[in-house]
């Protein structure tokens, strides 16, 4: 089983993509668990990004530049390491056992500030040839987990872009649901 790693400037609807996909393998009948991330906004504004389990709709603030949290910095944001070791590892472990799909929106410089988080991907994307991952990262992020994710022979790269972000996500479905009927 492979690995989509769906990658793309800020804002150019790497996570639409990933739920545009969601859909598609769920209207199949399988079952699609992990974590999204999305952005708090309060009058135009983004104020920070919310963590939630596909499986359960639980969610946690991930960072905020408004709400008081003691983690560390990124930018303007205070990331919230408690919520993304707990919930967020929660999610990708729940994926990769109950699971047909197991999905990581996503791994950025917020969440790879968490060792726990880190393992998890790991564990649940890298060491998991049995299911397929669909995972965003940024465009530009240098990390050693990123590196691997990027060299690892099962991954396969696309980018989303103004051009092709109507119809990629039907094209990274197609895919998967391939696999997935294959196996």
């Amino acid at each position: 089983m492979g690995i989509w790693l769906i990658t793309g400037e800020p804002g150019a609807g790497k996570s639409t993509a990933i739920s545009k996909i969601l859909l598609q393998i769920r209207s199949h009948g399988y079952t699609v668990g992990g974590m999204l991330t999305r952005e708090v906004r309060n009058r135009g504004e983004r104020e920070g990004f919310l963590i939630t389990d596909i499986s359960t709709e639980e969610t946690m603030n991930l960072a905020s530049s408004v709400i008081p949290i003691s983690g560390p910095r990124v930018g303007k944001y205070r990331v919230d390491l408690k919520s993304l070791s707990t919930l967020g590892v929660r999610a990708l472990h729940h994926a990769k056992e109950k699971s047909d799909t197991v999905v990581c929106d996503e791994i950025g410089p917020m969440e790879l500030l968490s060792p726990e988080f880190r393992k998890c991907v790991s564990d649940c994307v890298l060491n998991t040839p049995n299911k397929p991952s669909i995972c965003t990262v940024h465009k530009r992020l240098a990390d050693p987990l990123i590196d691997e994710l990027r060299n690892s022979e099962r991954t396969k790269i696309y980018e989303v872009t103004f051009e092709n972000r109507e119809k990629l996500p039907g094209e990274i479905a197609g895919e998967v649901l391939s696999s997935l009927e294959q196996s």
